[in-house]
């Protein structure tokens, strides 16, 4: 089974927020605030989207991507969430399937998800 959306985030502040936000746009949201503890939850249910931090502790989001493409394939599209300069150059290095700049708008967050992962009832728009 799948669906939601998996937030990746070593930020408490700010993995509660977006998990808030989407929570509240409908979604179905699982959280992880390394690589290895979103690993575990993909094991657990296959999101429809991930959001991911790439800069994080135990397991970055480079590793991550590595590790859950060598494991999975490419089921979910991965959305980078970066404070990086260059947000397309660090999706583009993972193979990301879009990316968000931080800091960003409350309402990309819901628009982007909603691209890839419809809340229930609702229907997702092709990217």
């Amino acid at each position: 089974m799948s669906g939601g959306v998996l937030v990746v985030e070593d930020d408490p502040d700010l993995l509660s927020l977006v998990e808030m936000i989407l929570r509240d746009a409908g979604h179905e949201v699982a959280v992880a605030s390394d690589g290895l503890q979103a690993l575990a939850r993909v094991e657990e249910r296959m999101p429809a989207v991930i959001l991911l931090d790439m800069r994080m502790p135990v397991m970055n989001g480079w590793e991550f991507a590595r590790e859950y493409r060598a494991r999975y394939g490419h089921p979910a599209p991965i959305v980078v969430v970066t404070a990086a300069e260059d947000a397309r150059a660090r999706a583009q290095e993972i193979g990301a399937d879009a990316w968000l700049e931080k800091p960003f708008d409350l309402d990309d967050v819901v628009r982007m998800v909603d691209r890839f992962a419809a809340p229930p009832g609702g229907t997702a728009h092709a990217p």
